[in-house]
């Protein structure tokens, strides 16, 4: 593909470019993207950052610049996430760009695609090589760090006896805890041969085995300077040192290998001895804190020891004075059963006296009932006569009545019973037939007869 561009050729949105026709301003932009993104392809940009944001859709803006020039940048969200490090204004860093046209604003940029530190290519590498493996055989695990002393006795320190670092580290453990003993294990932190010289010190502290806790720290420096903590001899002393160890190393923004493999990382050489030390300020305020608290709580429990104690001392009592109290109860008692026994038997006299009186007034008067027995008897008597008269009396009517209609009596006037064979009442001639033999019964005597002949 050719590298120039014929404008007579080109077709924008449209509208074909004729030379001496006007266009307008975003033909002209995107004319000018077109043009860029073929001239030019991908490459690597070495500059420093300067003015560098970060919008809240996670974008990156910065330019670029050197001596002379500088460029706009966007690094995109996608390519930010994959960068374990974090940019920052006056750092060095090498992108990898492609160039291209901001339309809306007719502006010149870089779209980053990936973003390393200067000079850092075959270090980087190096690094990211050491940093897989070490974290494939578990150098980095989590399970075997180790927690950090609550109360240190002694520190060790490895860095160069010369190191600012180490003075600001003195500097932060007098201030927080003057008594704390303190070791410094010097080697050399930079330069050919700093790592073995490390690792070695390293291993002179963990078999001298006289302080808690190790601190590993360096002042801040250029990723060469700081490389030393980069190599693996550093990470296996660290790994096989029996001492928890803090590893503070450059500034905030610096990752080394000793971070990853040490029990405890600090962004800085003070933080690290920050982290390894309590501050004496902070333990007395604490321990004031405690005292006021245990003194409160003795207070709170004397307090309810002498409520409990005056209870139980008003429970408790003399034995004579509890005998008394018991006389005393007897007393009442007694009293009180006396005056009840009384009541009781007032009671029960005057529901004796009430039914006594019931009784009396319901007993029978013997005298006037035997008076009233003998004039009843009497009159009993002629009651009893009276109707016998009575009874005789109407049984000798009736036996007058009886003798008037006795069939003997009927007999005795010349009449007589006709009864048939068979027993039965003759009272008419039609209940006889010629032949039929008859009984007849007179006054005295019977006799049989035959019917001859019947008239009816």
């Amino acid at each position: 593909m050719s590298d120039t561009f014929d404008p007579g050729a080109e077709t924008l949105r449209g509208a074909t470019l004729v030379e001496g026709r006007p266009i307008s301003v975003s033909q002209l932009a995107t004319l000018a993207r077109r043009t860029l993104e073929r001239a030019i392809p991908m490459l690597w940009v070495a500059g420093e950052i300067s003015n560098f944001t970060r919008a809240p859709s996670g974008h990156c803006y910065f330019s670029l610049k050197d001596e002379r020039s500088q460029v706009r940048c966007v690094l995109f969200r996608t390519r930010a996430q994959l960068l374990d490090w974090s940019p920052f204004n006056g750092m060095h860093v090498e992108v990898r760009a492609s160039p291209s046209f901001y339309e809306p604003r007719g502006e010149f940029q870089l779209a980053v695609d990936f973003m390393r530190r200067a000079g850092l290519g075959a270090l980087y590498e190096r690094f990211l090589r050491l940093r897989r493996r070490l974290e494939e055989e578990g150098l980095f695990d989590p399970a075997r760090k180790r927690a950090l002393p609550a109360h240190p006795h002694t520190v060790g320190i490895v860095t160069s006896a010369r190191a600012a670092a180490l003075r600001d580290v003195l500097i932060i453990l007098q201030r927080r805890m003057p008594a704390l003993r303190v070791i410094v294990y010097p080697t050399p932190v930079q330069g050919e041969g700093a790592a073995e010289q490390i690792g070695a010190a390293i291993d002179r502290a963990d078999q001298r085995d006289e302080c808690d806790v190790l601190v590993l720290c360096r002042g801040g420096g250029s990723i060469e300077d700081l490389w030393a903590f980069n190599e693996e001899s550093v990470a296996r002393a660290l790994a096989r040192c029996r001492l928890p160890v803090v590893c503070g190393v450059g500034h905030e923004t610096d990752v080394t290998i000793a971070d990853f493999v040490a029990d405890a990382r600090a962004p800085t050489p003070t933080a690290a001895a920050a982290l390894v030390c309590p501050d004496r300020a902070e333990l007395a305020q604490r321990l004031r804190l405690l005292h006021g608290r245990l003194g409160r709580c003795l207070m709170h429990q004397l307090a309810q020891r002498a409520q409990q104690v005056d209870f139980l001392a008003r429970r408790v009592v003399h034995p004579g004075q509890r005998l008394a109290q018991q006389q005393r109860l007897l007393a009442r008692l007694r009293g009180r059963l006396r005056h009840g026994l009384a009541r009781r038997l007032r009671e029960a006299e005057n529901a004796f006296g009430s039914v006594e009186r019931r009784l009396q007034r319901a007993r029978p008067d013997l005298a006037n009932r035997v008076t009233a027995l003998e004039a009843l008897r009497q009159r009993l008597g002629r009651a009893a006569l009276a109707g016998l008269q009575r009874r005789r009396l109407a049984l000798a009517n009736l036996g007058s009545h009886l003798v008037h209609l006795d069939p003997g009596q009927v007999l005795e006037r010349g009449y007589s019973i006709v009864r048939t064979g068979d027993g039965h009442i003759v009272r008419s001639a039609a209940q006889l037939g010629t032949g039929q033999s008859l009984q007849l019964e007179f006054a005295r005597g019977r006799a049989r007869a035959r019917v001859d002949d019947v008239e009816t």
